[in-house]
């Protein structure tokens, strides 16, 4: 079992930053594919961007270019840098761990976090 907290979200101005942090529990979270996703209100829980236990990243065309995924192993964490924000990026952002396959796709991870709140005013 793998539990997920995240961290840094909350109220910033359009062209701002966050970055946002998530946590895991366990010891093999370095062989766990790590994805964040969004869900607006009465929107689908939306792919962001995800990183492979190599390295390796993906990112969803909205952001591309303004977002940045990485992971530190050593600290069970990933993280979520975003500038340029805008306010259709406000959404509540969730951390996820091990895909079962297309790491794009919500509902082939295995572990959530419960999410925190990014609101970009305009």
């Amino acid at each position: 079992q793998v539990q997920l907290v995240e961290s840094g979200g909350g109220l910033v101005q359009a062209g701002g930053s966050l970055r946002l942090s998530c946590t895991a529990s366990g010891r093999t979270f370095s062989a766990y594919t790590m994805g964040w996703f969004r869900q607006a209100p009465g929107k689908g829980r939306e792919f962001v961007a995800a990183i492979r236990t190599g390295g390796s990243e993906y990112y969803a065309d909205s952001v591309k270019g303004r977002v940045t995924i990485s992971r530190d192993n050593a600290k069970n964490s990933v993280y979520l840098q975003m500038n340029s924000l805008k306010p259709e990026d406000t959404a509540v952002y969730y951390c996820a761990a091990y895909s079962r396959g297309d790491i794009t796709i919500a509902a082939l991870y295995n572990y959530w976090g419960q999410g925190t709140q990014v609101t970009v005013s305009s």
